[in-house]
């Protein structure tokens, strides 16, 4: 299910919708996981309008090949707040979940996923080949959050291509 997103803000007289504000901090979250040691993945939790929870991917940092971004993320902020229904939050990613992140986003029933590259992007750049990690995990589970792709796909490449030509995946 796919949903666009027209609130706007004024960021000194250019105006961008309210997708694009949370994809830039994403991507901000990802070029600061690269300054960390870590692979170029940013995720954002966002209800009502209001960034409630940050999170960078930490698999090297945090010895833990499982901390992506995102489950990471929703690992984090349910264990502090003791939410575990997230139908009401919407999750930014600098770049499209794996399965499992996509598996962490269906127990937690997360209401919306916005993301900026495609896997099958990531993967082109790498010579490999990529799956439509969403679809597949969304499509055959029993929770479907809506999905917005391609939010400043273009600026998640160019952090993605920037790393990956100096390093490899995981």
């Amino acid at each position: 299910m796919f949903m666009t997103y027209h609130q706007t803000h004024d960021t000194g007289g250019i105006y961008i919708n309210q997708d694009e504000l949370y994809m830039q901090e994403a991507i901000r979250l990802s070029e600061l996981a690269i300054e960390h040691g870590n692979e170029p993945f940013g995720a954002v939790l966002v209800k009502d309008g209001t960034i409630v929870f940050t999170n960078e991917n930490q698999i090297y940092s945090g010895s833990d090949p499982t901390f992506h971004a995102e489950a990471g993320l929703l690992r984090k902020f349910c264990s502090a707040t003791h939410i575990m229904d997230l139908h009401e939050y919407t999750l930014y990613s600098s770049c499209e979940p794996c399965f499992m992140c996509c598996g962490a986003m269906v127990w937690t029933k997360i209401g919306r996923l916005v993301y900026g590259a495609s896997d099958i992007d990531l993967c082109s750049m790498l010579e490999v080949n990529g799956a439509e990690c969403c679809s597949l995990v969304f499509e055959n589970s029993i929770w479907k959050p809506q999905v917005t792709s391609g939010v400043l796909r273009d600026e998640s490449l160019k952090i993605l291509s920037r790393y990956f030509k100096k390093h490899t995946k995981g």
